[in-house]
């Protein structure tokens, strides 16, 4: 029996090569999007589409309903945004860092919740796309502000699902993907979609011992 990955945020960029990928290897390959009627290059893929905003809990609530009892062996979560660029904390328009605050942490959150039994039953990997920006450990910059305060605090929502859910057998990773040529990362990075996907992918592979830890695309260990 093929296996199941669920992928949050799969309409372009890296969201769209992990399905093309998984869908290569023979995956059963559920896909998700705002707009499905104009996801096109998933359509070509031949995967399952599925509607989802992941700003809205109606959103995540309908899928997680139409999702009840099936068994999800992977799941990425894709979704988020960078928001300003360049603002640091003293030029920082609250209601931009609300947004990304609210898109980048918690639609996450209340996504591991709504698909946390799916990946348990399957005693699966949950993978979340955060940035080596969210390390505060290595932070040098104050730099897009809200994008790495966002990222900061996903990572610790990512350590938190990993304790809880590591004793239902989940095993939980926090992805760093590299400077990626997506929207996001810009035609300067030095990363192909491909390349990252790749790599995360056998970061995810390789959970059960990389479990509760934070890594770029290559495996490396990231400073909190």
């Amino acid at each position: 029996m093929a296996k199941t990955v669920l992928i949050l945020g799969a309409n372009r960029g890296l969201g769209l090569e992990f399905a093309r990928q998984y869908a290569a290897d023979g995956y059963d390959v559920i896909a998700t999007c705002r707009r499905p009627t104009e996801a096109t290059e998933l359509r070509r893929l031949g995967v399952r589409l599925e509607a989802l905003d992941t700003s809205t809990s109606s959103s995540i609530e309908s899928l997680a309903k139409k999702l009840e009892g099936e068994s999800i062996d992977v799941l990425i979560c894709n979704a988020g945004v960078y928001g300003p660029r360049n603002d640091q904390l003293t030029d920082m328009p609250t209601e931009d860092f609300d947004l990304v605050m609210r898109t980048n942490v918690l639609g996450p959150l209340r996504l591991t919740l709504a698909f946390a039994d799916n990946v348990a039953k399957a005693r699966g990997a949950m993978a979340f796309l955060s940035s080596r920006m969210g390390s505060i450990g290595t932070m040098s910059s104050s730099s897009g502000i809200a994008y790495r305060a966002s990222k900061a605090a996903l990572n610790a929502v990512v350590k938190a699902a990993s304790i809880e859910l590591g004793k239902r057998g989940v095993r939980v990773v926090s992805l760093h993907p590299g400077w990626v040529r997506t929207d996001m990362g810009g035609p300067a990075a030095t990363l192909t979609p491909t390349e990252s996907v790749a790599g995360m992918r056998h970061v995810i592979e390789n959970a059960s011992d990389l479990h509760g830890g934070f890594y770029d695309n290559t495996g490396a260990n990231i400073p909190w």
